[in-house]
């Protein structure tokens, strides 16, 4: 599928038709990519979005009411279609996905999906537009997922996560099948920073808000990337232990919880738009 370049003097970033996928940041100065290169062997996204859900379904399965329907693949369908580039310039570019007959038999809501990339000196702007064309109440999840790959010879187990002004915070994580653990970890920052740990299993969930502003520095201290994900109220991290990059991601809205049985409007973190609405949310990350 098509990719469309915006670019300026310090970045150059391209963006896929395929998911509307970020797939690379390009430092000019340096030549360095900043984005992880999808190595299949690894992990072969760069930095999907997920939408309508976030994380798993507990079975593959939810329910709507009395209803169920069928959600197998993890983060939803949208990572996985063909969107619309619908507009396009030197610093931004614009793709729209809308409901298909396809996904109206797993996901039934007409939906209008707008994802516009903003490039503004070395800030990189992510904003979503979510629109219920339907005349019902649309239920939904949508998050973030960018890999940031490290310089060649780092090693994530000596960066640290930035959590500016936090001093200690919590966190939930998933199960080996994707489900979470509700029994909160606490975790410690010694001036906002906590040293990445592969020993803390899977992704990190901080949940309530409580993270307004992430980043990674390096092993000098540092920073690196840093997000501005006021909007969200979860923020997770995670990174697969055989490549080179971390990953920071604002969610709204989550995995189902082990044993959950309930209905989609039940779920953590869920959102709701009326007939004809539209939302808007929107991070952005600077590369330092």
């Amino acid at each position: 599928m098509a990719l469309h370049i915006i670019e300026n003097e310090s970045l150059r970033v391209r963006i896929s038709d395929a998911g509307a996928e970020l797939t690379s940041v390009t430092d000019k100065a340096t030549g360095r990519e900043r984005i992880w290169t999808a190595d299949p062997a690894v992990w072969n996204r760069h930095a999907p979005i997920l939408f309508p859900f976030v994380g798993k379904v507990a079975g593959g399965r939810y329910r709507i009411g009395h209803r169920e329907y069928e959600m197998k693949t993890q983060h939803g369908f949208a990572r996985d279609m063909a969107f619309v580039c619908a507009d396009e310039a030197a610093d931004h570019v614009t793709h729209t996905l809308a409901a298909t007959p396809e996904t109206m038999e797993i996901y039934p809501f007409d939906f209008r999906l707008t994802v516009r990339h903003g490039l503004s000196g070395r800030r990189l702007a992510v904003d979503w537009t979510v629109e219920n064309a339907g005349g019902e109440e649309m239920l939904f999840s949508i998050g973030g997922h960018p890999g940031f790959l490290l310089p060649e010879g780092v090693r994530k187990e000596d960066c640290s996560i930035l959590f500016p002004g936090k001093d200690a915070l919590s966190f939930v994580c998933a199960s080996p099948q994707g489900l979470i653990r509700t029994r909160p970890k606490a975790l410690r920052t010694e001036g906002g920073r906590a040293r990445y740990r592969d020993d803390i299993p899977d992704t990190w969930i901080f949940e309530d808000g409580q993270v307004r502003r992430v980043g990674i520095a390096l092993p000098d201290g540092a920073p690196y990337v840093l997000l501005d994900c006021e909007q969200f109220p979860m923020l997770a991290v995670w990174a697969n232990p055989n490549g080179p990059f971390i990953c920071l991601e604002p969610w709204f809205g989550r995995a189902d919880d082990e044993g959950f049985t309930g209905t989609i409007d039940q779920k953590k973190g869920i959102q709701t738009l009326g007939p004809g609405e539209a939302r808007s949310i929107g991070y952005s990350m600077e590369f330092c």
